[in-house]
């Protein structure tokens, strides 16, 4: 059988699609017809690439599949058995469609590694390049089990710095709506009862009511030449060569810098640690692990590395001579080597990065809360300043 996706009308004229599994296309209208539907278009997922984007699922639940997948390939089912019970298993309707488009690539001879790679949105490269080690070495089962436990720490580590930024996130937008609800709608008024009293103002108040006054007037045209800005910069970072000159500036920074940089190598390591472990090539496992990479400039130096290990370095040495990553990496990598143990070290190593990153990402959100609260007082505070200044001033007066 075959995943086909479809375009059809029901019986009261609307438009519908999905996806069905049918032995060709003409099986596939006769489904439909039975379900009431009238089909206009018919294409099998592996031929309708428009389709195959469609098809992705979160990281969440690619974690269960493969879960799945990896007990039901330890109980001796077949590699397409596996794939009919997982998808008669889950309840959504996206992963169904998928594992259903995957299985009649299975079914028409293609490897599991192969029919992965016609929905390479869908599974990363290291899964990819995973799941065909396996297939090469017999060890399948455990190839996705461990790569059930990769997908299951990096979406833990993803929660947890989501979770980390989410409150100062919070904390900035409601700052941000007050001030600007005091700027937009407070100080006007307030404004206009010191010009009825033709008062001498204070310094501090009208700068407040010129900041007022320009917010009200040219705030729309500000938020929208930044939203433009933005829009620009993320258009421009199209460009290797410019997005490589962000990303070197990013990297030398003091804090954020050792971060990013903490935060590509517990990607790293963790991606190469799994693909050794499964008997890839060191240099496929390499370039795998270059690709899961977010900095280009460390990139660029994965790539150099692999290059002297071509020529007949050792992993160790060269990533030593790039000069771009934590040392806690090479004296890893040069022990893993030693022992014979590389992949061990490496799933150590990945595991301390990922340490550090989540004890600094606590700590860097921990005093940002504060930081955050002090400056939402500190901008509310100058407001009352400046509108209580005149009105103290003028009571003096009167007295």
């Amino acid at each position: 059988m075959a995943a086909f996706s479809y375009q059809a009308l029901d019986t009261q004229g609307s438009e519908t699609s999905g996806t069905l599994e049918a032995d060709n296309s003409r099986h596939a209208r006769s489904i439909l017809r039975e379900r009431g539907l009238y089909p206009t278009s018919i294409t099998t997922l592996a031929e309708n690439r428009q389709g195959q984007q469609r098809l992705r699922i979160g990281t969440t639940e690619l974690c269960l599949l493969t879960r799945q997948l990896s007990a039901l390939l330890s109980a001796k089912l077949t590699v397409e058995q596996a794939l009919q019970a997982v998808s008669e298993q889950t309840d959504k309707p996206t992963a169904r469609a998928l594992l259903a488009a995957v299985r009649s690539e299975v079914m028409s001879g293609y490897s599991l590694r192969a029919a992965l790679d016609r929905f390479d949105n869908a599974f990363p490269t290291i899964y990819r390049a995973s799941v065909s080690a396996g297939e090469k070495s017999g060890q399948l089962p455990f190839v996705m089990e461990m790569l059930a436990d990769y997908l299951e720490q990096q979406d833990a580590l993803r929660r947890k710095m989501l979770q980390a930024l989410l409150y100062p996130a919070i904390v900035t937008t409601v700052a941000m709506l007050v001030i600007i609800g005091l700027m937009t709608y407070v100080v006007p008024r307030v404004a206009e009862v010191f010009v009825q009293s033709h008062q001498v103002l204070p310094l501090l108040t009208r700068a407040l009511i010129a900041s007022s006054n320009f917010l009200r007037s040219w705030g729309p045209w500000l938020l929208l030449l930044i939203i433009t800005a933005i829009f620009a910069f993320r258009q421009a970072l199209r460009d290797d060569a410019l997005r490589r000159r962000w990303h070197l500036w990013l990297l030398s920074l003091p804090l954020l810098g050792r971060h990013l940089r903490t935060l590509d190598t517990a990607r790293f390591a963790s991606t190469l640690a799994i693909l050794v472990s499964a008997g890839v090539p060191l240099l496929a496992g390499l370039d795998a692990g270059r690709q899961v990479m977010k900095s280009l400039p460390l990139k660029d130096a994965v790539a150099t590395a692999a290059d002297r290990v071509r020529e007949g370095a050792s992993l160790s040495a060269a990533m030593r001579q790039t000069r771009s990553f934590p040392p806690l990496l090479i004296h890893m990598l040069a022990s893993g080597e030693a022992t014979g143990e590389l992949s061990a070290m490496l799933a150590r190593c990945a595991k301390l990065q990922q340490a550090e990153v989540e004890n600094r990402s606590l700590t860097l959100t921990t005093l940002l809360e504060p930081m955050l609260l002090l400056c939402m007082g500190g901008a509310v505070l100058l407001i009352v300043l400046a509108v209580m200044q005149p009105i103290i001033e003028l009571n003096a007066l009167v007295k």
